[in-house]
């Protein structure tokens, strides 16, 4: 039979389970402060310590009134016969309406050691509270507990632990040295798994987390400068993420986040404008930002500035001033894919000549005097707007002129020209020739005047003499002319006509539209350009206007 637990006297052993080692439990050693009597007795039980009470001195508290005399009526409770009898104080024994025990058939039943009095106890061995600590250690708490759980524990410690690693520790416990207690089994081995699983766990999460990251916050990157070729349009208001948009549709990046990332600190990035942009397939992010950002990416641009007029001028050195059909055919040129797209200009003044103009949108108030040109090819001559243009590579010609011509009407009306809205005494279109008449004599400073002068010279049916018209039909830029240029017949002489050429001579600018529209109140008739800046001296009568000219001889201006 099992040693009974000295520790805790009213517990024993209980029986180890078949096929499993007994549980190993500390057996504590007797204390010595209750065998050698080396604890010194309680002075608060000494013979006269505690102080005696004056309020129960020989008569020095008066007697109550109530109990001496007998004023206070006895309790009706307590009399004879005025409780019921109470069946639970009968007789001892069982009551007759209530089965037999069977505990109590074979006898008495022993009484619990547990419940003896206090001087039946054995208490040499019961520990001092008022000398244990505070709190107590886990392992020494656990005997305290009921027993019903230890058989919980043995399994826990049985399934943990390892049979050939406690079997010496086993036996051990049972023979424990005389003044040496049995050590607790170490549970080392189950904190080392606690820890790994621990670590196992953070490592699934961190593994979860970055998943998540990698999902919700990364992104797709190609790698290296791409191959093939891949032709975007940013268009007006795009910002950074709507461009990568576009570019991730076309194949050239992989992701909008890996083109908004590389070009997050690119100033350029944030500058760019709108038109095509000529890129490669499968870019990184990084090559798509530095590809789109260099001057050699952006194709299809096309600038037309005031004065300049569809044929090409060639100046007085031999250079070549393109025109718009020339600058027309450079902006279509694009390589995709190793094939050009660039229109010929022959192909574009084939289109100019044999195009439906009111299909292709020149506005109704100048198709009529339009077609009246005196080259089918100039028929467009001043109905283009300067400005810059997006000419997307691959595109017809007739798609080219059809869109160049519409966004021309648009600016056209808007810088104030209508039939609501034209010269004194002239329709829109007259007007329209006036002011590309402005934009080839003059600089804007002077342009209200010059306005002035036309009208006054058109008014008394005198004619324009002026050389830039001469020079238009001879594709040379407006200088002085010669007396056999000026002697030359044609409709755009205006030496030898009256009145307006019969088209526009160039592309007019907004400010030579409202000069025309609107001009400055006087009554010069002549001009001469008197300064180097390109001011004009400008004077009423013949004389003046002589004067003038002599003035601008003598100060180089021409």
């Amino acid at each position: 039979m099992p040693t009974p637990d000295v520790g805790n006297p009213v517990a024993a052993e209980p029986p180890a389970a078949p096929g499993r080692p007994p549980r190993r439990r500390p057996i504590a050693p007797p204390n010595p402060r209750f065998v050698d009597g080396s604890m010194p007795p309680d002075l608060r039980f000494a013979e006269g310590w505690t102080p005696h009470d004056p309020r129960f001195a020989d008569a020095s508290m008066p007697p109550d009134p109530r109990v001496t005399d007998g004023s206070m009526p006895p309790d009706p409770r307590f009399t004879e016969g005025s409780m019921p009898h109470d069946p639970r104080f009968a007789a001892p024994g069982p009551h007759p309406s209530m089965p037999p025990d069977p505990r109590y058939a074979a006898g008495p039943m022993p009484r619990d050691p547990r419940r003896l009095p206090l001087a039946e106890q054995p208490t040499e061995v019961i520990p001092s509270l008022l000398d244990e600590p505070a709190e107590q250690p886990r392992e020494h708490l656990d005997d305290l507990f009921d027993d019903e759980y230890d058989d919980y524990r043995e399994y826990e410690e049985y399934e943990d632990g390892d049979d050939g690693e406690y079997e010496g520790e086993y036996e051990d416990a049972e023979n424990p040295p005389p003044d040496e207690a049995p050590a607790k089994p170490r549970r080392r081995r189950k904190r080392t798994l606690g820890w790994v699983a621990a670590i196992v766990v953070l490592v699934l999460f961190a593994g979860g987390a970055w998943f998540g990251y990698e999902k919700f916050f990364g992104y797709d990157d190609f790698d290296g400068s791409g191959q093939g070729d891949a032709l975007v349009q940013v268009e007006d208001g795009d910002t950074t993420s709507a461009i990568g948009a576009k570019l991730t549709g076309l194949g050239v990046v992989a992701s909008t986040k890996a083109f908004v990332k590389a070009g997050a600190d690119n100033a350029a990035l944030s500058r760019i404008q709108q038109g095509y942009y000529l890129l490669k397939q499968h870019m990184s992010g990084v090559s798509a930002v530095e590809a789109i950002t260099s001057p050699s990416a952006r194709v299809g641009r096309l600038e037309i500035r005031p004065y300049t007029q569809f044929d090409d001028i060639t100046q007085a050195d031999g250079k070549v001033t393109p025109g718009v059909f020339t600058l027309m055919s450079k902006a279509s040129c694009a390589t995709l894919n190793g094939k050009s797209t660039c229109i010929p200009v022959d192909a574009l003044r084939k289109t100019v000549a044999d195009a439906d103009l009111k299909a292709f949108g020149v506005p109704t108030w100048a198709v009529e005097n339009a077609d009246k040109a005196a080259a089918k090819d100039k028929r467009l001559e001043g109905l283009i707007a300067p400005g810059v243009y997006d000419v997307k590579p691959g595109w017809t010609a007739d798609e080219l002129v059809k869109d160049l011509v519409h966004q021309s009407t648009g600016a056209i009306q808007a810088a104030g020209l209508g039939p609501q809205n034209t010269g004194p005494g002239m329709t829109p279109y007259q007007t329209l020739i006036i002011a590309s008449l402005i934009e080839r004599e003059a600089i804007t400073p002077d342009f209200g005047k010059i306005s002035r002068v036309l009208y006054n010279r058109l008014g008394k049916n005198m004619k324009l003499q002026l050389d830039s018209t001469v020079n238009y039909a001879l594709d040379r830029p407006t200088l002085l002319t010669k007396p056999e240029d000026r002697d030359k017949a044609g409709p755009y002489n205006t030496y030898a006509n009256t009145g307006l050429p019969p088209t526009p001579i160039g592309v007019p600018s907004t400010d030579a539209i409202k000069a025309a529209v609107k001009p400055t109140p006087g009554d010069w008739e002549f001009f001469v350009k008197c300064e180097k800046d390109g001011h004009s001296c400008f004077a009423v009568t013949n004389e003046e206007h002589n004067q003038n000219r002599i003035l601008a001889q003598s100060r180089g201006a021409y």
